[in-house]
């Protein structure tokens, strides 16, 4: 009987110290030890007081919430910190139910499209972030798809952050899009730009042919592209920094929507305008986007800062709880937007000429004299480093170009580089540039392999490699010509097609081979010789590639505005955003109402075209009856006939058709051969013709001289205002700004085309002081595009001096 009641003792004891050791799952928080596990009573907290809007005059910045804040009747409510929240009674118990904060994503690819292409390709640019993003907990996630054909155990993507690689993957989604994410190492990221680099190392399945690497591609999704912060402190920004780094979105566009109640009364139109060019060369990213409107903000996003400019008395009933300055002072302050959380910029006063003056404290950091040199244009934002500008006789090595020594196994190698080149560039005719080439190969290396320079795109350059026995090569000179430079931004490639027996065999695994069979090192240089100085007008390819001539007006450039409305003034100011990031400071501009007051000064003419002056059409060398006739096409109806399609056919159907359609091929052979026009066949360049948009057309850019011809005016034109702003949305982006030149560019957003008019007389405008140096490659640069007048002046120059040879020989020679 004692040991039943001594075991049944044993075993409750037993059972109350398992009920102690083991307590039941919890959903409440976490308690802290040795807190008693009875519920406990807690003193209500009193309400935490709502804090101010703060404002730090000239500029001050509203940390957005830790979390989103709760739905309120009033206009704006601030909510109490979370400390204040974690106090109040039930907050213990209900700490597991509330949201964790969400992640911050930050988009990072600057493209509609981003692929990486061929066996080898590398891209850089740099990614501004926020002292705050910086110092978080941050992921890298992108997401790819590549061709069927790429071998993935021979072919990766290596994501590198400030020159640090933070994961690699091997190339292997050809069914879809796969996402890969890679933690970024603590204290990797810095506050302000960090290089992001994309490389990629790609080889095919089966075929070892030149021709199979262009088969090669990964394409990399911007909207599955990102950097994702841990808690909701990455949200907060300061103020330089919430424009810097304001991003893109995931399609790689940046947008500023600027709400301005007084958006069409007389005085605002010229500060924002300056407060436009401010954020866009602050910002400074590829694909941006200006968007007035005078209702309510939009929905706020990725890539997006919401704007509102006005007075006072104009702002309070889109924000009724406005900072107590605005009413006495000048105010530049970032607030809290209450339905989405996100920082809005707020520019305020009691006046428009105090409004004005806050946007000056914003913009004023980005003015710069025109009489100041840049070095650089800024190109960091999409391709990393910034393209230095090149004014004379340069060589620049290729380390500080962003290229890096490389060692390669594959059969096709491509490396880019950026340079720039003045507005007043004029050696597309004579100019010689070189490369400077330290580079190796092996022996395995066949007679035929060959390495190609490319500018714009253009080949300028072949070098063939006909050892045996491989070989290095320092400091190989490689003539460039200049032919395909252009104002602004140029784009320089080394392309190398590398052929061996292996490669004729494609024995199983061939195409995986690890040995290297050519290096380029960054020693190599390139070498930009001194070139003539002089501009050209009209030149829209000066006017895309460093905003000339308006970039370099002392005074500020008149502008005529048919009408103050939402898409005309969105328009100007997208188009003058762009420039500005071009020229590399804001364009002072002021507003004029007719032609008459401009006189003979550099002018831009934006609107629809029925609202153009007539002699600003004549100028440009536009037909003024295109005022009645430009009108969008609508869908083409039932048996309506093409212009352009009945041209042809007739054209064919004609005698002589066919014989005048060769003579049109080998015309055309002739000038990509050779170079050779019909105007470089002219004595005296012929006149321009009278230019008439087509009906399929959506947008026009045309460049002329003003009446006397001392300045250039460029005309911006479509049929309607809302066409005018759809047009200049995409062709300022990155990948068709590059595109406008000659006299006259055209848009067509039904085909997507850009098409332009070459310009077949022009006026040089002295932009340095004479020298003969200069004339002289002015000449030379001349005489190379005329060759008839060369040949003519050769020929008499030729003839001179046998006349005068014979006259000294008969006063020098004895006579019989």
């Amino acid at each position: 009987m004692r040991k039943i009641v001594a075991a049944s003792f044993l075993l409750l004891h037993a059972s109350a110290a398992a009920q102690a050791q083991t307590a039941p799952f919890d959903m409440s928080g976490e308690r802290p030890q040795g807190a008693s596990t009875a519920p406990r009573l807690t003193p209500p907290a009193p309400p935490a007081a709502t804090p101010p809007v703060p404002v730090t005059p000239p500029i001050s910045v509203t940390p957005a919430p830790a979390r989103p804040p709760a739905p309120v009747a009033a206009p704006i409510t601030v909510l109490p910190p979370p400390a204040a929240q974690a106090s109040q009674p039930g907050a213990a118990a209900n700490a597991a139910s509330q949201p964790r904060p969400r992640d911050i994503r930050r988009y990072l690819v600057p493209f509609s499209k981003f692929s990486l292409g061929g066996e080898y390709d590398r891209r850089s640019w740099s990614v501004y972030l926020t002292p705050e993003q910086a110092a978080a907990k941050a992921s890298f996630t992108f997401a790819y798809q590549n061709s069927i054909v790429v071998a993935p155990e021979a072919s990766a993507l290596t994501v590198y952050l400030n020159n640090r690689p933070i994961g690699q993957q091997r190339v292997g989604s050809a069914d879809g899009s796969s996402a890969v994410t890679f933690e970024v190492p603590s204290g990797l990221l810095q506050p302000g730009a960090n290089l992001v680099t994309f490389q990629a190392e790609q080889r095919h399945r089966t075929d070892c042919s030149i021709q199979s690497t262009y088969e090669l591609w990964s394409n990399i999704d911007p909207a599955g592209t990102y950097l994702s912060f841990a808690g909701g402190n990455a949200a907060e920004l300061s103020s330089a920094d919430a424009i810097r780094a304001i991003g893109v979105d995931g399609a790689g566009r940046t947008e500023f929507d600027i709400v301005v109640p007084a958006l069409e009364q007389p005085g605002t139109t010229k500060p924002l305008l300056r407060l436009a060019q401010g954020l866009s060369v602050l910002s400074s990213m590829p694909n941006q986007i200006v968007a007035f409107s005078t209702a309510s903000l939009p929905a706020a996003g990725p890539g997006k800062l919401g704007v509102l400019v006005g007075t006072a008395a104009e702002l309070r009933p889109l924000f009724p709880r406005l900072p107590p300055g605005a009413e006495s002072a000048p105010l530049a302050a970032f607030v809290t937007d209450p339905r989405s959380g996100s920082p809005v910029l707020l520019i305020s006063g009691p006046s428009w000429q105090a409004v004005s003056s806050a946007i000056d404290t914003i913009v004023s950091p980005t003015d710069r004299s025109a009489g100041v040199r840049r070095d650089a244009l800024t190109t960091e934002r999409w391709s990393a480093p910034n393209a230095p500008l090149v004014f004379s006789d340069t060589r620049i090595a290729l380390s500080q170009l962003g290229v890096k020594t490389t060692e390669f196994s594959g059969r096709r190698f491509r490396t880019s580089f950026n340079i720039a080149v003045p507005a007043d560039f004029y050696a597309n005719g004579y100019g010689e540039a070189k490369v400077l080439l330290d580079a190796a190969y092996t022996d395995n290396v066949l007679p035929g392999s060959h390495i190609d320079i490319y500018v714009n795109d253009n080949i300028a350059s072949t070098v063939p490699l006909t050892t045996t026995t491989g070989g290095i090569l320092r400091h190989l000179p490689i003539r460039v010509t200049m032919r395909h430079f252009k104002p602004g931004l140029n784009t320089i490639a080394i392309e190398t097609i590398l052929m061996t027996k292996d490669d004729a065999a494609c024995a199983p695994g061939a195409t995986a081979t690890a040995n290297p069979r050519f290096a380029l090192f960054d020693t190599s240089e390139v070498h930009i010789p001194d070139f003539a100085r002089v501009g050209q007008r009209p030149n829209l390819a000066a006017m895309s590639g460093t905003a000339y001539p308006y970039g370099r007006a002392a005074e500020p450039t008149p502008l005529f505005i048919d009408r103050v409305d939402a898409d005309t003034l969105s328009a100007a100011a997208t188009l003058l955003g762009q420039m500005a990031v071009m020229a590399g400071h804001p364009i002072a501009v002021e507003t004029v109402a007719s032609p008459n007051t401009i006189g003979d000064r550099d002018t831009i003419f934006i609107g629809s075209i029925s609202q153009m002056p007539a002699t600003a059409l004549t100028q440009a060398n536009i037909s003024t009856a295109s005022q009645a006739s430009w009108r969008p096409v609508a869908d083409p109806q039932p048996g309506a006939v093409d212009t352009d399609t009945a041209f042809e056919e007739w054209n064919s159907k004609v005698s002589g058709g066919i014989l005048r359609s060769r003579i049109t091929a080998l015309r055309e052979w002739l000038g990509r051969s050779f170079d050779i026009t019909r105007s470089s066949l002219q004595f005296i360049p012929g006149a321009e013709k009278v230019f008439t948009p087509s009906n399929a057309d959506t947008l026009m850019v045309a460049q002329g001289s003003s009446p006397l011809g001392g300045g250039s005016w460029t005309v911006v034109a479509a049929p309607s205002a809302k066409d005018l702003r759809e047009g200049l949305e995409v062709l300022t982006g990155e990948l068709n700004w590059s595109q406008m030149s000659g006299h006259i560019t055209t848009y067509s957003s039904k085909t997507g085309k850009i098409e332009t008019v070459p310009v077949t007389r022009f006026d040089f405008v002295p932009s340095t002081p004479w020298s003969i140096s200069n004339y002289r490659l002015i000449a030379a640069n001349w005489l190379s595009t005329n060759i008839l007048s060369y040949a003519s002046l050769l020929v008499v120059f030729v003839l001179l001096i046998g006349v005068a040879t014979s006259k000294m020989l008969k006063t020098l020679g004895r006579s019989e």
